[in-house]
């Protein structure tokens, strides 16, 4: 496993992403690929599970402003939910959480243990 470990399953309201380990320019082109995969499907709702995420940068923070621009134009959007203090910090420092809904409580049908 490198520095950044993507996995996706099925949520309720369309994909969900984990993202776990550490996130920055290094790794930016692995999200980019898998926030494209999820993408091309044509979901219109995403979810990024940060929960397990201990450090992202700007430009991995980028590629999931673009991807909610993308879903946006489809009527949907982007969901981020439970960001790590250093996560969260540096979404709300880049004024990420004005733009995208972030998500701190589990909602129904979230498995606790992933």
């Amino acid at each position: 496993m490198g520095l950044l470990d993507i996995s996706v399953a099925a949520g309720e309201a369309g994909p969900v992403l984990t993202l776990s380990g550490e996130a920055d320019l290094t790794t930016v082109a692995e999200l980019t690929e898998a926030l494209t995969a999820q993408l091309a499907d044509g979901a219109p709702h995403l979810t990024v599970d940060l929960s397990r995420l201990r450090f992202a940068d700007s430009a991995v923070i980028r590629a999931l402003v673009l991807a909610d621009r993308t879903l946006k134009k489809r009527g949907g959007g982007l969901v981020l939910t439970h960001p790590q203090p250093v996560v969260a910090r540096a979404l709300s420092l880049l004024g990420v959480d004005q733009a995208i809904e972030i998500r701190n409580e589990m909602s129904a049908g979230a498995d606790p243990d992933r």
